[in-house]
């Protein structure tokens, strides 16, 4: 040990051996202080950047799944699945005959089996289920004094008040016939999915034992078809503007059933009786218990038998062939009773003028036999140029080859022009605001 200290000591420089001693200690400490702390930091920030990105990952991943549930549960909700693309199949359902036997729930949009309670209300107006009871003292024991119109042969139309407060046309369906049946199930089933300012809303249903009734907002102003045929002692008579803004709504609304919904919906019925006006003689489409699903493909035609009302049906849908140009068809016989004021079918006029469409197309390309057909209620109040455009749509409308007809995208498009004065628009709202509510609904 000696001899090593001595040949170490021989190569140190001159100096005080205490004082080097000290600093190459100090140096060799500082070093070897230094060293650790070359590699132990590297090694800390390591694992730590490896703990960060494996948290950042695994919340990523969390996030992800969240969002993907959250989505597929808001399109179950949104949409009831069905296994057939017809409405009117019912052996493929999601409503089948052993639910209807008690009064159901409302779920997601579809009918389930379930007690007699009413489901809560969501934050917006949803479909609620209703006992036979709370509509019975809603109507006043459906008193005569509260109907509002008939169905055909299908049941009567109340007014009548929720406990809520809500004023509403309650449909009652007759309990016996598989019509009324098919059409309370297509009722509920497709218009608790779909909803337009431009259809009638659903507000709820009742399947309370054999009982089968629809709750709707209710339509003060009754139908269009009302207004246009009624005799003028009983409604005023619409003027130029309002009717223009009642042809737009109702394009919209079949624009809305053809193009926008998830699957085309074809009206099948669409007539004046079932365009109903609200306080400001807004329209809305009602009445959806023939309504039918059409094919996705474009001017995909649907095989079916023939149902809906004389006038308003297309050629093709006389031969069981119905596309969505088949309501085309029937909204170009309706843009007629509202240029001219006529009735698809009238067997008291002379020969030759007992069906609007025959009698009317082959004038409507011709400016002076146009003017001739206005509705004589008009009084001559209307834009001559805008009486032509209308011609021009309407006869587009009613071509017997659906090919010739146009989408109801193009009529919209077409109209939204000719309905451009705000101020004749509120007049006719103040005017009509003041006149009494028309009985029928």
């Amino acid at each position: 040990m000696e001899v090593n200290t001595t040949t170490t000591t021989t190569t140190l420089p001159a100096g005080p051996p205490t004082k080097y001693h000290s600093f190459t200690h100090h140096r060799l400490h500082s070093e070897r202080h230094s060293h650790s702390h070359g590699h132990f930091p590297s090694k800390t920030i390591l694992i730590i950047i490896s703990l960060v990105t494996l948290v950042t990952l695994l919340f990523v991943i969390f996030l992800v799944l969240f969002l993907m549930r959250r989505q597929k549960s808001s399109t179950k909700n949104g949409t009831c699945k069905e296994d057939s693309r017809e409405l009117h199949d019912t052996s493929s359902r999601l409503i089948t005959s052993s639910t209807l036997n008690s009064s159901p729930e409302m779920k997601s949009g579809c009918l389930h089996g379930g007690n007699l309670s009413r489901t809560p209300a969501a934050a917006f107006r949803g479909v609620q289920v209703f006992t036979y009871r709370e509509l019975e003292n809603a109507t006043g024991g459906f008193s005569e004094r509260n109907v509002i119109g008939s169905i055909g042969g299908l049941g009567l139309m109340f007014r009548g008040v929720l406990s809520d407060g809500t004023l509403a046309a309650i449909k009652s369906l007759r309990s016996e016939g598989k019509q009324g049946e098919r059409a309370f199930r297509i009722e509920v089933d497709l218009l608790s999915r779909l909803h337009s300012p431009y259809l009638v809303e659903l507000l709820g249903y009742c399947a309370d034992q054999h009982h089968r009734l629809l709750i709707f907002e209710y339509m003060p102003n009754g139908t269009l078809h009302h207004h246009l045929h009624s005799p003028n002692d009983q409604t005023q008579p619409l003027d130029w503007w309002a009717r223009m803004r009642i042809a737009l709504d109702c394009a919209r609304a079949l624009e809305f059933l053809h193009e926008h919904a998830v699957s085309p919906v074809i009206h099948r019925d669409f007539k004046s009786n079932n365009v109903l006006l609200d306080q400001n003689f807004r329209a809305k489409v009602s009445d959806f218990g023939l309504a039918k699903m059409g094919s996705e493909k474009r001017n995909g035609q649907v095989s079916t038998r023939v149902l809906g009302t004389t006038g308003y049906l297309a050629p093709e849908y006389a031969t069981g062939k119905l596309t969505t140009k088949s309501d085309v068809y029937s909204y170009g016989v309706v843009l007629l009773e509202l240029l001219t004021g006529r009735v698809p079918v009238d067997i008291k006029r002379a020969p030759g003028e007992h069906v609007l469409v025959s009698w009317a197309l082959p004038r409507l390309t011709n400016r002076e036999k146009v003017i001739e057909m206005v509705d004589p209620a008009l009084r001559g109040q209307y834009s001559k140029k805008d009486l032509i455009q209308i011609a021009a749509i309407a006869a587009m409308c009613i071509q017997p080859e659906a090919d010739y007809r146009p989408l109801m995208t193009d009529v919209v498009q077409s109209l939204i022009p000719l309905v451009r004065n705000p101020s004749s628009l509120s007049s006719i709202s103040l005017r009509f605001q003041k006149q009494t509510p028309s009985p029928s609904h």
